[in-house]
């Protein structure tokens, strides 16, 4: 190998370990739940992922080099915990702890955690890899509730103690305790209540015994404690919740454990107020949701800029080309270059609007007949790179075609957000299987009756996390988001639910909480037996035509452009600025015409409305739609009408205007 090859070689060979470092940087970091932390051989930090800046509060910058004991509390410190388990994972490979830490401002918090040994190829230890969960709030309510169940424990201790000691010793753990005490019946009736029921609720004992719960069970909540009363009868109650009305007409949030006495047919219950939690859990809600709102018009106000900045770069292009062009002296070679210039970053612009009216789900799609399974087939190594080495990806497309009638590139958009929502879902870990697949119809969803039909279906099926009930029905709103807070905007499922809209078909999804889902796309498969692209005739811009065109255009300059253009394809043409007078010039001169050419979006009557007129005055006469931007187009469709959309190359109108005018001239001539 020569000096140059060895390069090239050489530089390949980086290039690659920067994209895996790359790669590899991007997964540790969308760990957010997890500090992850690499050190040197010594204990010192060289890596410091996302979850733990969040975790821990220390930035990357202020822990790299730093001692890996500094998020240790000061008495594990002292006692050398930090050494212990480094010298657990050099013996075992790791070591676990599961003790108290402490973040950059002092708080200590529980965490459990695991401290991993890297050793290189000799198997020489390189360094340590510590990965960390803050598990606070689960030892906190564990603690809570060993602590009830303890609770409820001693005085059913108590109760079955000798009669004398037992009164003696529940009396003073049922006089002192600020927790609600009740007995029950396993009818759901008082037969005695603590003092704390005073200080919590504002009721006498006296008032209470003999009446029934339901008195004091907010109404919302009757059926759930009915289904408790009946769960504590025959065995321990797990904590359950519901409210109970407090005497000045209040309600209180109540926690409670309890447990059956069957030899005196009595249930034996603990209860506390839990009231502020669950006010602070709202509020933190109302706060989240707050920023998910000003996180909507920060997403939307970054697209606006983000826009106006591509078009000024592209209007800079294209406005230096045409300067270029009208300098005198030009060469051949250089005229040629700048109209590519332009032409090319005038394709770019239509590109930029087409993106830009999918988000706004007011796209007016470009719909083919395709072989679907084609389009997954071809999907399937983009989305391997797209989900990462630990998701598997498998396919099952059926031996026969799936042919549709859609936007083959707003479908492969739809799978790509599809594929990673399912990847976010089982946190970059998991399988995904696509299956193609004939279907006889939509299933009732969203409070839609089902329809009957001939249909493809496309599914993705995850082994995530699973969506909860309470947020399946909004998964396709436009922001929604079921990631955490800043980790989504909930534009993708968006997206392919207006894709699956504009398509005329559906998209549903199956899923329970923990055991992953399913989206299926549903889509009308085309009468078709082949594919446009099968079919297709490539239609030759310069062929000659004496076909007469009733142009329809409401902006003059793209009137004078587009009948301009026509005459120099050999059409005849006629300029109409407006529906009504081109109803008008059909009338004067019925026959005249081999074709119209019209806009969308007019004053008065759209190009819809006339092209429906047309269709029904003069059935035989072809109707060719052009445009840019419609809510109509976007919201129903063409209407069977053949559509040029904006902005249209010179080739474009030709292959249209020909396809249109093809069967009319022929019949003519014969």
């Amino acid at each position: 190998m020569g000096w140059p090859e060895f390069v090239t070689e050489l530089r390949a060979e980086v290039a690659e370990l920067r994209r895996s470092d790359a790669h590899h940087r991007a997964v540790v970091d969308s760990a957010i739940d997890y500090a992850i932390v690499a050190t040197d051989p010594d204990g010192h930090v060289t890596s410091w992922n996302e979850g733990a800046c969040r975790i821990l509060g220390w930035t990357e910058e202020e822990m790299i080099g730093a001692p890996l004991h500094r998020f240790f509390t000061d008495e594990d410190v002292a006692n050398g915990q930090v050494e212990t388990e480094m010298g657990q994972a050099l013996a075992t490979g790791h070591g676990k702890d599961e003790r108290w830490h402490k973040r950059k401002n002092g708080e200590r918090f529980w965490a459990s955690g695991k401290l991993t040994v890297l050793r290189d190829d000799n198997d020489h230890a390189i360094g340590y890899v510590k990965v960390l969960r803050d598990r606070t709030e689960q030892r906190r309510a564990d603690e809570e509730r060993n602590r009830l169940e303890d609770q409820l424990r001693r005085l059913n201790e108590k109760l079955a103690s000798d009669v004398s000691h037992r009164t003696a010793e529940r009396n003073q753990l049922w006089e002192a305790s600020p927790d609600l005490l009740v007995i029950i019946n396993f009818e759901g009736v008082f037969r005695e209540v603590n003092p704390a029921w005073t200080d919590v609720l504002g009721y006498e004992p006296g008032e209470l015994v003999g009446q029934h719960v339901d008195s004091l069970v907010h109404p919302d909540d009757i059926l759930s404690t009915a289904r408790a009363l009946r769960d504590a009868a025959v065995g321990p109650l797990p904590v359950v919740e519901n409210r109970y009305r407090h005497k000045d007409g209040s309600y209180r949030q109540i926690s409670w454990v309890a447990a059956p006495d069957y030899e005196h047919d009595m249930i034996y219950a603990t209860g506390r107020d839990v009231s502020a939690a669950r006010e602070a859990q709202l509020a933190l809600r109302r706060a989240e949701d707050q920023l998910r709102q000003s996180q909507k018009v920060e997403a939307v106000g970054q697209l606006t800029g983000g826009v106006a900045h591509d078009f000024n770069n592209l209007l800079t292009v294209i406005r230096g080309s045409v300067d270029l062009l009208r300098r005198p002296d030009l060469t051949e070679e250089r005229r040629t270059r700048y109209i590519d210039a332009i032409a090319n970053t005038a394709d770019r612009a239509a590109k930029l609007t087409s993106q830009l009216l999918a988000f706004a789900r007011r796209q007016t799609l470009k719909p083919t007949v395709f072989d679907a399974r084609k389009n997954i087939l071809n999907l399937k190594d983009m989305l391997t790179t797209l989900t990462g080495s630990r998701v598997e990806i498998t396919v099952n497309v059926p031996d026969h075609p799936c042919l549709i009638h859609a936007d083959p590139g707003q479908l492969d958009t739809a799978i790509i957000n599809m594929a990673i929502n399912a990847r976010d879902a089982m946190s970059g870990e998991g399988k995904l299987a696509i299956t193609v697949a004939d279907w006889d119809k939509i299933p009732a969803v969203r409070a839609h009756a089902a329809v009957r039909g001939d249909f493809v279906a496309v599914s993705i099926t995850d082994t995530g996390e699973g969506v909860s009930p309470d947020k399946i029905d909004h998964i396709f709103e436009p922001f929604f988001t079921t990631k955490g807070v800043g980790q989504g905007t909930g534009l993708g499922l968006s997206q392919v639910f207006g894709f699956a809209k504009q398509s005329g078909g559906e998209i549903a999804v199956e899923s329970r909480d923990g055991e992953g889902a399913t989206f299926t796309l549903y889509l009308p498969r085309s009468a078709d037996e082949r594919s446009e692209l099968e079919t297709a005739e490539r239609h030759d811009i310069s062929q000659r035509h004496d076909a007469c065109v009733l142009v329809v255009e409401d902006n003059p300059e793209v009137g004078s452009f587009a009948t301009e253009a026509l005459r120099e394809l050999g059409y005849r043409t006629h300029l109409a600025a407006d529906a009504q007078l081109a109803m008008a010039a059909l009338s004067e001169a019925e026959g005249a015409y081999d074709v119209v050419f019209s806009d969308v979006v007019m004053p008065g009557m759209s190009g819809i409305e006339l092209g429906e007129e047309l269709r029904r005055l003069y059935p035989d006469l072809p109707v060719v739609l052009t445009s840019g931007y419609s809510t109509i187009l976007a919201a129903s469709g063409t209407h069977g009408f053949e559509l040029l959309q904006k902005p249209y190359s010179i080739d474009e109108l030709s292959r249209a205007l020909g396809k249109a005018t093809s069967p009319r001239v022929i019949t003519q001539a014969s």
